[in-house]
């Protein structure tokens, strides 16, 4: 397991007009786990160019309705349970090396959609940035608490 690579990919915080965090129920998970838009890389990817292309795929929100905020200073490691080493990403990556982004939602939440031709949620809300490492699959937890700690000098 330690000598697969890590998968490179990005994610987003996204915040709307009351600092509140985008966060979707993924549809392929039987736990009551929420996440941030979250996606891998293709191969030669630029990290923001693959955020942005990874919202909009997720969320339906296009790059016309986010502004960037900030990149983070470094990127953050994740590493999946062992059960599902073998299970995600053909068995070729023991977890994901992100690029986080912090956007700025422009738009309405009308223009959110789940209907997406490759959906990955089956419901989405606004929640507050603290309780968000309560709220993602355990594994995923100190990832979201560097994010937060990343991004807490822009959150209101």
């Amino acid at each position: 397991m330690h000598d697969l690579p890590y998968r490179p990919a990005a994610g987003i915080m996204l915040l709307n007009a009351h600092d509140k965090v985008w966060v979707g129920q993924r549809i392929d998970n039987i736990a009551e786990a929420w996440q941030m838009p979250q996606g891998g890389l293709d191969p030669g990817e630029d990290p923001q160019a693959g955020a942005l292309r990874e919202l909009e795929e997720e969320t339906g929100i296009s790059r016309d309705m986010v502004e960037i905020v900030a990149c983070a200073s470094r990127t953050f490691d994740y590493d999946l349970p062992p059960e599902l080493i073998g299970k995600l990403w053909k068995g070729k990556y023991r977890g994901q090396r992100q690029t986080w982004y912090l956007m700025r939602f422009t738009g309405k939440d009308a223009d959110i959609t789940l209907d997406t031709p490759h959906p990955e949620f089956r419901a989405w809300k606004w929640a507050e940035p603290g309780h968000l490492p309560d709220m993602i699959v355990p594994f995923k937890r100190q990832l979201y608490r560097d994010v937060l700690e990343e991004f807490a000098p822009y959150l209101g």
